[in-house]
């Protein structure tokens, strides 16, 4: 089966079907977002205190305590085994767009890598590597920025026909 370039040629109903998907996932996805943005950790310091705790600061608003080896691989398993299906699902979707593929190919493949680091940096920082929690920072928002570009590109292909292909 012919992925590259499929979108265009899918019936109306499956584009729809398709659409819907990643508007459902998106959903999920900055759902998620919000979660990190709950817990504080969208800067260094908060990226730190979520996995390593902050109870030896005097005066803070939340305690933190250090995450246990059982919750970290817990964290660890569930979203590597998750993030993983999301943008193979995603990245199945943007190789049916038209885009180039050099594009096609940083979209599919840049996501697995921020996925490693993101996760992987919280296991090397949560061990002790402090330094980590800027690769964790950096990877999130690659890894995020990809997914909206990606996404976005599909939503559009999906819902505005190409000339030619009214089905």
């Amino acid at each position: 089966m012919q992925i590259d370039r499929m979108i265009p040629s899918l019936s109306r109903e499956i584009r729809i079907f398709c659409a819907v998907f990643v508007v459902v996932l998106s959903i999920g996805f900055y759902t998620g977002l919000l979660f990190v943005a709950q817990t504080e950790s969208l800067t260094p310091v908060g990226v730190e205190e979520n996995y390593l705790g902050n109870e030896d600061v005097p005066d803070v608003d939340v305690m933190k305590f250090k995450k246990s080896p059982r919750e970290m691989l817990n964290i660890i398993h569930t979203h590597i085994l998750s993030m993983s299906f999301i943008f193979f699902f995603l990245g199945i979707l943007v190789w049916g767009t038209t885009i180039s593929k050099r594009w096609k190919l940083f979209l599919t493949i840049e996501p697995f890598v921020s996925v490693l680091l993101t996760f992987g940096g919280i296991y090397l920082m949560w061990k002790g590597i402090l330094w980590m929690k800027y690769v964790v920072l950096v990877s999130g928002i690659l890894m995020t920025a990809t997914f909206i570009v990606a996404s976005l590109i599909v939503l559009f292909q999906l819902l505005v026909p190409a000339k030619g292909h009214n089905s």
